[in-house]
């Protein structure tokens, strides 16, 4: 496919307008800029407006900025910040050297306000919040003019002035736009652009007592970064009329434009931001970073990979209205990629101890297993083989139903890379519970053939049971149990098996040396990935995905 082939092949509304842009001379280069408040980690949602913003500047030969949108000190942490620069490098992107922060430019903003104010449009209101809501009026009732609407300019400049030394305390005060209180968008009824906050501002300190507006910075952050294309998710088409009356009123260095596309909502999923901070706060979840949470960090904690979220991105495209993707196109779009790189290894769950009865006690030898299939490049490995193994509890039962394939007293199977064996006793404890099979093997099977040509009709993993690793495993299903999850009743709905830890594990030697820090498939399970817990004396793995893909059958049946 050429160049120009692939860029059609992903072309959407918003790569067509910047295309006609280009074309029509209106500007002579894309600039673009992901612009998240530093007050949480970045979550599957901004992963659609990372790849969509540095996507865009990358095909058409521009730059993406990223800019924090650092407005609300009492919300925002350093901790944030970092992460946020973490994640957007994981997921493959790079700013280069515009690095911004909406911090850089509050003295021009303060100025500018000062403008507004000299220019009769906007003034000091002493109202308090609650009565501000109040005369804002509805979607069918115009809003009150305020009180102070009319306040003198020399008054208004000097308690805005006054407002940034820090004479009054958080919300005495509030500077307002004056645009119009009968208008039909709320957005426009006198928005603050103002509000007294006397916190501590990661960056600036405790220089400013006062901080604007996300809805004042925003589109002035943007010209003074010579932005072209400013692309945000639906929910802020009612404030355009905002971000254009802002850029039209002050005298700002270019004129960025805003576009909006349809928000990421993928089932079993809250992608609400207070949602999220709600989680770890009450203990939910055990961080930001668990497995279990959407956000960038507990994905790459997870094991997916930053090339199954862009190819995500890709497959679910850019829309103009909202709408629900089905979780399991993203875990088709995690399998695709793991599929493809991650190394075989393999480790039972949850172990049934197995002697073979006619294997030289003592003895261990090595058997050579390939590290991929399809992958020649990776290589292969050793798996020390005994007398003493352990096979996963669930392929093996003592009354076999009739498509049951797997081991079955007097049923031969498979060991996969190993040799053929037979079950001939099954052992229990005093409650009835299996504890041990007996078994045999034929030795001339080695490898898993036999001289002979007879079959068998499965083929089952296995680990030694003197020479095999303990792992911890756990098994991460979805964190809300119902498909549509309710953002104000979420606790009632997280799913009580969303997590389930497998403490007996036991796993093939090479998973202890192996310095590959990506996902890898164990055999038959799924593909997981070690978990920072781990340490020298104790492995612990997390479940990234099954191996198992139901959407694919889905979508295939139409």
């Amino acid at each position: 496919m050429t160049d120009e082939s692939a860029l059609e092949a992903s072309r959407d509304f918003i790569r067509d307008i910047v295309a006609a842009d280009l074309a029509t001379g209106k500007h002579k280069g894309v600039v673009t800029r992901f612009p998240p408040e530093p007050n949480g980690y970045l979550h599957l949602g901004h992963a659609k407006s990372i790849c969509l913003n540095f996507g865009i500047a990358e095909e058409f030969g521009g730059r993406c900025h990223l800019r924090f949108d650092d407005t609300n000190p009492a919300k925002e942490e350093q901790e944030y910040i970092d992460a946020i620069q973490r994640d957007v490098r994981w997921l493959g992107f790079d700013w280069g050297e515009h690095l911004h922060f909406a911090s850089d430019y509050f003295e021009q903003l303060y100025g500018w306000a000062q403008d507004l104010i000299r220019a009769g449009k906007a003034y000091v209101d002493d109202q308090t919040q609650d009565e501000i809501r109040l005369t804002r009026g509805t979607l069918t009732e115009a809003g009150q003019n305020s009180p102070f609407r009319n306040r003198p300019v020399e008054e208004n400049l000097d308690l805005f002035a006054r407002m940034r030394a820090g004479e009054f305390p958080n919300g005495a005060r509030v500077l307002r736009a004056k645009i119009d209180m009968g208008s039909g968008n709320i957005n426009l009824r006198d928005p603050v652009l103002y509000r007294i906050l006397n916190a501590h501002h990661p960056r600036t300190g405790n220089t400013w007592h006062i901080y604007p507006s996300y809805d004042f910075a925003h589109g002035q952050s943007d010209a003074i970064e010579h932005i072209t294309h400013s692309i945000c998710t639906l929910e802020f088409e009612d404030h355009r009329p905002l971000y254009d009356w802002f850029i039209e009123n002050l005298p700002v260095p270019s004129r960025p434009r805003q576009y909006e596309f349809a928000r990421l909502n993928v089932t079993h999923t809250l992608l609400s931001k207070r949602v999220l901070t709600e989680l770890v706060r009450g203990g939910h979840v055990s961080g930001w970073d668990d497995p279990r949470m959407p956000t960038l960090a507990g994905l790459q904690r997870r094991g997916v990979p930053a090339a199954a979220l862009r190819d995500f991105v890709k497959r679910i495209g850019v829309a103009k209205a909202n709408s629900t993707v089905d979780i399991g196109m993203f875990e088709f779009s995690i399998r695709e990629a793991l599929n493809s790189s991650a190394p075989r290894r393999m480790a039972v769950l949850r172990p049934i101890k197995v002697v073979i009865e006619n294997y030289p006690e003592g003895q261990i030898e090595q058997l050579e297993a390939v590290n991929h299939p399809d992958d020649a490049a990776q290589g292969t490995r050793t798996i020390p083989f005994g007398r003493e193994i352990y096979i996963e509890r669930d392929d093996f039962m003592e009354d076999p139903p009739k498509k049951f394939f797997r081991l079955a007293p007097g049923r031969e199977v498979r060991l996969r890379y190993a040799f053929f064996i037979t079950c001939r006793e099954v052992i229990k404890d005093a409650s009835g519970e299996i504890v041990e099979l007996r078994c045999t093997y034929d030795p001339e099977t080695r490898g898993g053939n036999a001289p002979d040509g007879r079959k068998v009709k499965a083929t089952i993993h296995w680990v030694s049971a003197t020479e095999g690793i303990p792992a911890e495993v756990r098994i991460y299903n979805h964190l809300f149990a119902t498909p549509q999850p309710d953002a104000a009743n979420f606790a009632a709905q997280i799913n009580p098996e969303s997590i389930e830890v497998l403490s007996g594990a036991v796993v093939e030697p090479a998973l202890a040396s192996d310095n590959f820090d990506g996902a890898v498939q164990f055999e038959r399970q799924g593909y997981f990935v070690r978990d920072k817990d781990s340490t020298p004396g104790k492995l612990v793995f997390n479940r990234t995905v099954g191996l198992r893909d139901t959407w694919a059958k889905v979508s295939a049946a139409g």
